[in-house]
């Protein structure tokens, strides 16, 4: 029981290295990288999903993670890094972790954006001391533009997630569970 508990403990530790050794293209002392790569994130999207723009509109602010790595083998990490703009201009920096136990299988990067649909739900995320993904965010997952429907740009959830530019296969990944912590790049 004892050596099975050390093994866990070794795996973890083995994805977590692999995941903090994994380069995302953001230098963590260079915020002109990190605008850059947001920049180049919603231009992609907003050509891909064109409908995102109506989104970005009505939203009060937009959280960008150009890229997230993740990593699992029944133990399984992310991490990434980006930032929080508003009205069209970067004003905070952050990372996205997470951490999951479960059946996962694989490695895969992505891109996501954050959209807080109201000035309160900003607001938790600008006063929290790390906020975590939870029941109050409405996923949308973009395989095609032609998936993008209208009901998003009509949701009434408080934040809306569209997740996209998917490379690589893990089977049991999600964003529950991601927890968004502030950093001075």
């Amino acid at each position: 029981m004892r050596s099975h508990n050390i093994r866990n403990l070794l795996i973890v530790f083995f994805a977590l290295s692999g995941i903090v050794a994994c380069s995302n293209g953001i230098e963590s002392n260079n915020t002109t990288k990190m605008d850059a790569r947001v920049d180049a994130t919603l231009s992609a999207m907003f050509k891909t999903y064109p409908g995102t723009q109506q989104l970005a509109e009505k939203s009060s602010a937009m959280l960008v993670m150009p890229v997230i790595t993740e990593a699992g083998f029944g133990l399984g990490a992310g991490f990434g890094r980006g930032a929080l703009q508003i009205n069209n201009v970067n004003v905070d920096y952050y990372s996205a972790a997470s951490a999951s136990i479960g059946f996962q299988i694989g490695s895969q990067q992505y891109s996501h954006v954050l959209f807080f649909m109201t000035d309160n739900a900003l607001r938790d995320f600008r006063t929290s001391r790390g906020w975590a993904v939870g029941a109050n965010v409405e996923y949308v997952f973009q395989d095609s533009a032609d998936s993008f429907s209208a009901n998003t740009t009509t949701s009434s959830s408080p934040v809306i997630a569209i997740i996209f530019a998917q490379a690589g296969i893990r089977l049991g990944a999600t964003l529950d569970g991601t927890k968004y912590t502030r950093i001075i790049p």
